[in-house]
């Protein structure tokens, strides 16, 4: 019989959660990704405009959705995919959930993802049956493995690999003959150099695989860079008998994307003016944020890209979470994000310009003052 899976591991902020709106100015949750800024208009218009849509959607999504999705990936991460290589997802978190399902991976395989990560994979295994292996380190990455994830820029800790180690991943993934897959959905919002000035490099990137995508995946979101969270609008690309693979499962799974989201995706992705306004948002609350934790004492690691600061004043996470607490202010504990991480708090940069100001005041007035 399968194991039980845990339980959902943000059940157990709900204390602090209690305790941070005790406070006088009331609680800023800094704690979960979830976009607050608003849906471009144009994406708004487009999706108000499809909703006759009386037909089943094709699973694959429709060709004009399959060229826009390969089209962007040539202009905006440098990879040329041909349509027929892409697939449209329900959101990108049922992927990383079911992928290894939709691979047909079980019992006495492996699934390996970063050490420091987002639990979706871990619990992707859990669903299989699979071990799952908390490893960065592609020497080490077992015989048995089916299926690796690689996430750069990574939620929590915001770090992005290089050409070197993801060629690295790929080469070790080839060797083992497991499928290799990159989330990347943070990858326009790169903040220290050299990703300031550079494009983070995709998985599929030619100086990666050269031309040939057998065996890997790039998986990318539209929630972080147009704000469709709740859209649910998400895509990958990579190896096209793959892609055609998993292309059958999910027609018998009846895994297929509204009509009306579908529409909404052409018009985000045809347009880069959102995506640059929504950079800068990102930017300036990162700019009021993180001098106000320096100051604080806490240590900025990582966070040269994504959506989050990834910070820590050497105690437990735990013991840091309560004192933010205290000031009103819910973060993310480094426990949720593996065993790698028992110091470290993640703070998401996706609040309201006034909560993350009013955070960093009260951040900044907690400070110890020189003696």
């Amino acid at each position: 019989m399968r194991q039980a899976l845990p339980e959902y591991p943000w059940d157990a902020m709900q204390p602090y959660a209690a305790r941070a709106a005790e406070h006088p100015e009331g609680a800023l949750n800094l704690s979960i990704g979830s976009p607050v800024d608003p849906t471009p208009r144009a994406v708004r218009e487009a999706l108000a405009s499809a909703t006759d849509a009386h037909a089943y959607p094709a699973t694959a999504g429709s060709s004009a959705l399959r060229e826009a999705i390969a089209e962007w990936f040539g202009r905006r991460r440098g990879v040329a995919v041909d349509a027929d290589a892409v697939l449209p997802t329900v959101g990108s978190k049922e992927l990383v959930a079911l992928l290894p399902f939709l691979l047909g991976i079980g019992a006495g395989e492996a699934v390996v993802f970063p050490s420091v990560a987002y639990p979706s994979y871990a619990m992707g295994a859990a669903l299989v049956g699979a071990d799952a292996i908390a490893s960065d380190d592609p020497g080490s990455w077992p015989e048995h493995t089916k299926l690796i994830w690689i996430n750069s820029p990574s939620n929590p800790d915001g770090r992005v690999l290089d050409i070197d180690a993801l060629r690295a991943a790929v080469e070790r993934a080839r060797e083992l003959g497991a499928v290799i897959a990159g989330d990347e959905c943070y990858a326009e919002f790169g903040w220290d150099a050299p990703w300031d000035q550079h494009p983070i490099p995709s998985i599929l990137d030619p100086r990666v695989v050269g031309n040939d995508h057998r065996g890997v995946l790039s998986v990318y979101s539209l929630s972080k860079q147009s704000n469709l969270a709740g859209y649910r609008a998400a895509f990958l690309a990579g190896d096209s008998e793959l892609v055609a693979r998993l292309l059958t499962v999910r027609k018998h799974a009846g895994l297929m994307l509204p009509a009306p989201v579908q529409a909404a995706m052409l018009a985000a992705l045809a347009d880069e003016s959102h995506v640059e306004e929504q950079r800068a948002r990102y930017r300036e609350r990162r700019d009021m944020l993180r001098p106000a934790l320096e100051a604080a004492g806490f240590a900025i690691d990582g966070s040269e890209a994504g959506l989050y600061l990834w910070a820590t004043r050497g105690t437990d996470a735990w013991d840091a979470v309560a004192q933010f607490a205290e000031l009103g202010i819910v973060v993310g504990p480094g426990h949720f994000y593996g065993d790698r991480s028992p110091q470290h708090v993640r703070l998401a940069l996706t609040a309201p310009d006034a909560d993350i100001a009013a955070a960093a005041a009260r951040i900044r007035a907690s400070a110890p003052t020189a003696g």
